[in-house]
């Protein structure tokens, strides 16, 4: 949407051509970013059996909606914003209202799936988890209620001719009792922002206390230990993201609260720099995590090198093998195990400087 919503003739958001191009190469930046980043994202956890958890399945629906929204709508939100012009017809008009609140509650929905299923598996370890099955079908439920709830802004999305340019808004319906634009984005705001954050944070402070508060028993085996740490850096990576998007989100929402409110603070004509630059800031959400699980993720960096080829040579071994299946490394523990057992058993009946010749060859194999 654009910060101007009076439908009048004048134009008094126009920007010069040094300040287009400055806005042009910040806002094609997160395009570039996020599309490139998500759609490794999903490639990645699709591509490699070991990735397909429920966690992970999660992830994927965050990339594909983040990169869907940078994608389709954060140019032609440039573009709108910079001459507050419409250039793209009803149809698109309507899109454009109506993709990115569904992207956005699609986005968070799922990073609340994931810090109740983290606090599923960590707090009440011995109930059932979700199954693939019913992973799809919690993101099922959770698209068809984000199509629900921007359902009303395609409804009443039109654009309308005035002298020397055209503008894409929503014609909200006048009631005499109620005022139902201001009740919608109200609604809005605390159902894709305030009351995920909320759950999120109850989940995720209850895991945390759990994890942290918890030492490490001296006497405990390699492979509990191994789990806890597991354990945490997942949970901190997911925090990282929930905190990224409350930053990347909260002007905007802000910003739109007080534009419903107090509307004359909005027709100076600096508020279309800071609406581009709280646009940007809430667009930018979109490329961060991918840059995240890289940091903070060995399985999600190795897949990233894998992508990107001109980074192949610094590919980790050992990262590498965390991408493989469990059967997939059992099988080479199994077949290394019997290459080293053949080759101990013809050693000792070699004769000794055959014996130590080959000892100096195959101690490499040995486990």
């Amino acid at each position: 949407t654009s910060p101007d919503r009076t439908l009048d003739g004048f134009n008094k958001f126009v920007q010069p051509l040094w300040q287009i191009a400055l806005w042009a190469v910040a806002y094609l930046g997160i395009v570039l970013v996020s599309v490139v980043g998500n759609v490794a994202v999903i490639w990645i956890i699709l591509a490699h059996k070991r990735m397909r958890t429920v966690t992970n399945y999660f992830l994927v629906n965050l990339a594909f909606a983040e990169a869907a929204m940078s994608a389709f709508n954060t140019v032609i939100n440039f573009a709108y914003a910079v001459h507050n012009e419409w250039y793209f017809g009803l149809i698109y008009c309507r899109f454009h209202n109506f993709f990115p609140i569904a992207a956005i509650f699609a986005s968070i929905y799922s990073m609340t799936a994931i810090a109740l299923d983290r606090y599923m598996a960590i707090i009440h370890p011995l109930k059932q988890r979700l199954s693939s099955t019913q992973t799809r079908m919690v993101i099922g439920v959770i698209w068809v209620l984000a199509l629900l709830l921007a359902f009303p802004q395609y409804l009443y999305s039109s654009t309308a001719a005035l002298p020397g340019r055209t503008v894409c808004f929503i014609d909200w319906p006048e009631y005499n009792t109620v005022d139902f634009r201001k009740i919608y984005y109200v609604c809005v705001t605390v159902l894709i922002y305030f009351l995920p954050l909320c759950i999120m944070g109850w989940a995720y402070m209850t895991v945390a206390v759990t994890l942290w508060a918890s030492e490490i028993p001296g006497d405990s085996s390699e492979h509990y230990a191994e789990q806890l740490t597991a354990k945490r850096k997942v949970v901190k990576m997911m925090i990282v993201v929930v905190c990224t998007f409350a930053v990347c989100w909260l002007p905007y929402h802000v910003y739109f609260l007080l534009h419903q409110f107090f509307p004359e603070l909005f027709e100076e004509r600096y508020i279309q720099q800071v609406y581009l630059t709280i646009m940007w800031l809430a667009m930018s959400s979109t490329m961060y995590n991918p840059i995240i699980y890289y940091c903070l993720n060995s399985r999600f960096r190795a897949g990233f090198q894998q992508v990107f080829c001109c980074c192949a040579p610094t590919v980790n071994k050992e990262e590498l093998l965390e991408l493989k299946s469990p059967r997939y490394l059992q099988t080479q523990v199994c077949l290394r195990t019997q290459k080293y057992i053949f080759l101990n058993m013809n050693y000792v009946l070699l004769l000794p400087a055959t014996r130590a010749s080959l000892q100096k060859m195959y101690l490499p194999l040995q486990l």
